[in-house]
């Protein structure tokens, strides 16, 4: 994307107990897979075909590489700022300084508001969310009315990078 850009962030989900769970699943359908489809012994009371349990292995791995691969870039150039959550969008959108109203930096509450963490929509008027963990966001707020949170991790940084080039509007 652009190279002249005065802050940027890529974030992943490191949350400890969603890969405890994704590696958990993960390796008991492997552990499944390899005591009835290698040694040959039934895995559980009533087992899944041979074919059912290569095809959930498979599902289950696909599942855990997608999760691996997901990230959310933000950009903050003089000309606007530009997000996308890799690997759902393949292109940043880009949104203008023309057409925000507001762009500072605040603390949430991902659950209450924006119902977790991902690609979400406010509950009550909050607008649309990108977030993979913590509570502090970039909150953008359309001239349309329209609002965005973008989630982030440097904080600091990023208000003092909107405050360099006078868009830091409350």
């Amino acid at each position: 994307m652009q190279r002249n850009y005065i802050f940027k962030e890529r974030q992943r989900f490191i949350q400890w107990w969603l890969w405890l769970i994704i590696l958990g699943i993960d390796g008991l359908l492997i552990y499944g897979f390899v005591q009835q489809v290698i040694i040959g012994k039934a895995f559980g009371e009533k087992p899944m075909s041979d074919i059912g349990l290569s095809l959930a292995v498979l599902l289950s791995l696909a599942l855990s590489i997608f999760s691996l691969s997901i990230r959310l870039e933000t950009l903050i150039t003089r000309e606007g700022i530009s997000v996308r959550f890799f690997p759902l969008h393949f292109k940043f959108k880009v949104y203008a300084w023309a057409r925000l109203r507001k762009s500072y930096v605040r603390k949430y509450s991902p659950l209450s508001e924006y119902g977790g963490w991902g690609l979400r929509f406010g509950m009550s008027g909050q607008g649309r969310a990108y977030n993979v963990s913590g509570n502090k966001g970039l909150q953008l707020e359309f001239t349309d009315q329209k609002k965005l949170l973008i989630g982030t991790r440097k904080p600091e940084e990023l208000s003092s990078a909107l405050n360099q080039i006078g868009q830091l509007k409350t």
